[in-house]
């Protein structure tokens, strides 16, 4: 295995290649199959590139990525093929985006166009910080409404014909404890059969993946960042890639060989591939560095991962002579199972408590949501 540029996560398992150059990568390894990570490269039409020279690569191709790439794009196809969403304007301009708010009831939700790494919403509680969030992200903006309910994280591996879903999360965006502070790439994220039933995400695959996959012969990872409302599954964002923190615990349910599935999206032959899950839930906790997500800090000398006894995932890290440093905001995915969502949660904290580095920062409440959601009085409330 081999990762471009990588990180020192990887270079425990493979090779680590220091480069962005990818096409001058796969030429020196030839590798028999690539997977693309991160949006950016995604964006730039790295999947035309590597398949124009008969390269298998899993990914959607340029036109495709535009779903991640660009706000304005993705929910004017929504729109177009009648995809649930919130109700939204467009705007090019300072003026018109101001212009535009007194449409919407507050919160008000205000997106920039392009690409953000996950930080480019703000939902803005009252008139002023409105008209700040629009001179914060514009002039080119969505702006929609706010929805009520819960999120949910549903993600499909696709090779232009044949949807195969993978087991539904729930991630955690906001910075701080109870979803409060500005948004971040993902603070935490936990994975369990029972997030969604069989019924709707069925329903998801059929209103959702499936019009996209239709309409543009979609390839690779489709994400849709839903909002389960009282009308039902409406799609926030899409993400053209495996998400991030969703993929850690992911990995950690999945209980076959990936690499069929994967192989299966890069050469148009999913059909008949089937993914099997363990059924323990798995969570796992975003440790950030000080300053996220605003300017974090790197450098910062990191101990403690060898005796946490959970999967660590890295992310912003880097090695110096002082051993391993961060290097990002979010630099690492602590992650951990049990045989019930509690254990789960329990496992992955007491890991959590054995890493350091100064300023690490994390959210004490990941899959707080599910445990109120399946508790026994909850349960017996509902009815069911």
């Amino acid at each position: 295995m081999y990762g471009a540029p990588g990180n020192p996560g990887i270079a425990e398992t493979g090779t680590v290649i220091a480069s962005t150059d990818y096409l001058a990568v796969a030429e020196s390894v030839q590798p028999d199959l690539t997977v693309v990570g991160p949006e950016v490269p995604l964006v730039a039409g790295v999947i035309d590139q590597f398949r124009a020279r008969g390269l298998a690569i899993v990914g959607p191709t340029q036109e495709q990525a535009q779903l991640e790439g660009s706000k304005i794009y993705s929910k004017q196809f929504m729109s177009r093929f009648g995809i649930p969403t919130a109700r939204f304007l467009k705007t090019d301009s300072f003026e018109a985006a101001l212009k535009a708010l007194p449409d919407f009831a507050l919160p008000v939700v205000i997106k920039a166009d392009g690409l953000a790494a996950g930080k480019g919403v703000i939902i803005a509680q009252d008139p002023a910080e409105a008209e700040s969030a629009v001179q914060t992200l514009g002039p080119r903006l969505i702006i929609e409404e706010f929805l009520e309910g819960e999120e949910v994280s549903f993600i499909a591996l696709c090779d232009g014909r044949t949807v195969l879903p993978l087991e539904a999360t729930q991630d955690h965006k906001a910075i701080n404890d109870g979803d409060s502070g500005p948004n971040t790439g993902g603070m935490g994220a936990y994975c369990d059969g029972r997030i969604l039933g069989s019924a709707v995400s069925q329903q998801i695959v059929e209103r959702v993946i499936e019009p996209v996959v239709r309409a543009t012969g979609f390839t690779g990872f489709l994400y849709a960042g839903l909002m389960m409302t009282a009308e039902g599954p409406k799609v926030l964002e899409f993400n053209v890639r495996l998400g991030d923190p969703e993929t850690q615990p992911l990995m950690h349910r999945l209980d076959c060989d990936f690499a069929e599935a994967l192989m299966g999206s890069a050469t148009a032959s999913l059909k008949g591939i089937a993914l099997r899950w363990k059924p323990e839930p798995s969570v796992c906790v975003v440790l950030a560095a000080a300053g996220y997500p605003a300017t974090p800090r790197s450098g910062d000398l990191i101990t403690g991962i060898e005796n946490c006894g959970a999967q660590v995932f890295h992310a912003g890290t880097k090695t110096s002579n002082r051993g391993l440093e961060t290097a990002g905001g979010r630099v690492l995915g602590v992650t951990a199972s049990g045989p019930d969502l509690a254990a789960a949660i329990r496992n992955t904290y007491a890991a959590v408590e054995h890493v350091h580095f100064d300023g690490m920062h994390y959210r004490r409440d990941i899959a707080q949501k599910g445990l109120r959601r399946w508790s026994p009085a909850t349960i017996k409330g509902a009815g069911t």
